[in-house]
């Protein structure tokens, strides 16, 4: 998402003129300006090729389960903890 953003901030800065990028033209430095945009692409075919993605999601939905399991511990008045 990070690569989105700024390849569109590069853009918007190319097309009103501000800053080094002002300088810049379509014609000669269009690479540079979808630069940003491939590199997007290719993250995102990494994270889905690896499985990034679906870790993430798994160990985000285990950390709710754990928490609200903890609630449900917490709101009987249990200890948390191993047997004695």
């Amino acid at each position: 998402m990070w690569f989105v953003a700024i390849g569109v901030v590069m853009v918007l800065m190319q097309f009103f003129g501000i800053g080094p990028l002002a300088s810049w033209t379509w014609a000669n430095d269009w690479f540079m300006l979808l630069l940003p945009f491939a590199l997007a692409v290719a993250w995102w075919a990494w994270c889905d090729a690896t499985g990034y993605t679906r870790k993430k999601a798994m160990a985000r939905d285990d950390e709710r389960r754990d928490a609200r399991r903890q609630k449900a511990i917490d709101a009987l008045g249990l200890k948390r903890g191993g047997r004695k």
